[in-house]
């Protein structure tokens, strides 16, 4: 009896795979979510009192600058008030904050707006003539180091001398008319606006020039359309600066034969009194160089939008 052979089973049906039960919607993320998470996040920068050469807003400085003048005041305030004999400081020396401003109806006897009118007339003409001097020569001398050779003995020496003794100079020159008092300040401020100049065109990037000479510009195009250009708003900073310094230099010039100035009230009232209008004319002073230096910045800034330094 021969053995039958085994027949093979039937092979089993494949379990079906079950389907994974499907995420809730609520538990995927949106896609805005996603790309926030994978965007890099930024920093926000830190105040800008943590940080180095940061301006405060212009509020934060108004307040900042009112606060210290207030603070100078309030010093002034302590160390002369009460009566005479326990002040802190004599009044012949230093008048009390209130002893200054009621001396101010005292002032229009003197014919202030006059002396205002002639002492800005000739600071204005003084620092306009340096500047059309100072200027162009400058750029001519950091163009040309030839030429800020030959001039450079010159600037030193107007940069050297005393403006005391720079007064009798002018003097000698000019005698004592509008014209001296214009000449002094001329060659009291020329020096300077020269150097700061040449120093404003000679920081110019040298890419800038070595590009316009790629393109084909000539020397003087690079001079007027790069060096110039790029170079006049740190020399409007400089003239800003001078025109301050004028201020001061000219109470030198109009303390000699002068009829009518700031500097000439300065001397009388020192000489006649009233000894209160001697630090009323000084806040006048510091004031209008205040208002002329705003009204100058102001302009600036909006002419040269594209520096932020100003």
């Amino acid at each position: 009896m021969t053995d039958e052979p085994k027949k093979p089973e039937p092979a089993k049906p494949a379990a079906a795979a079950k389907p994974e039960p499907a995420k809730p919607a609520a538990a995927a993320r949106p896609a805005a979510q996603v790309a926030k998470a994978a965007a890099p996040q930024v920093v926000a920068p830190p105040p800008w009192w943590r940080r180095l050469r940061a301006d405060p807003p212009v509020p934060i400085r108004m307040a900042l600058g009112g606060v210290l003048v207030f603070l100078v005041f309030l010093f002034w305030w302590i160390i002369t008030h009460g009566p005479v004999v326990e002040r802190i400081i004599s009044p012949a020396k230093l008048p009390s904050p209130g002893e200054v401003w009621d001396s101010i109806s005292l002032m229009g006897e003197r014919h202030l707006g006059d002396s205002i009118f002639d002492t800005l007339q000739r600071v204005f003409l003084g620092v306009g003539i340096a500047s059309l001097v100072g200027v162009s020569l400058g750029v001519v001398a950091a163009s040309h180091r030839g030429v800020s050779a030959a001039l450079g003995p010159l600037v030193i020496f107007l940069r050297s001398v005393p403006m005391g003794a720079l007064l009798p100079l002018t003097l000698i020159l000019f005698s004592t008319g509008e014209e001296q008092k214009i000449m002094f300040i001329f060659l009291a401020i020329v020096p300077f606006v020269f150097s700061d100049t040449m120093k404003a065109v000679s920081l110019v990037p040298e890419r800038y020039v070595e590009t316009a000479q790629t393109l084909g510009a000539s020397r003087t195009q690079i001079i007027l359309k790069v060096l110039v250009p790029l170079s006049i708003p740190d020399i409007i900073t400089s003239i800003r600066f001078q025109v301050g310094l004028a201020l001061g230099y000219i109470m030198l010039a109009e303390e000699i034969d002068t009829p009518r100035g700031l500097g000439q009230l300065i001397m009388g009232s020192e000489r006649e009194g009233p000894r209160e209008h001697v630090y009323l004319l000084l806040f006048i002073i510091a004031l209008l160089a205040y208002v002329i230096d705003l009204t100058l910045r102001t302009i600036q800034r909006g002419a040269f939008t594209w520096r932020r330094d100003l």
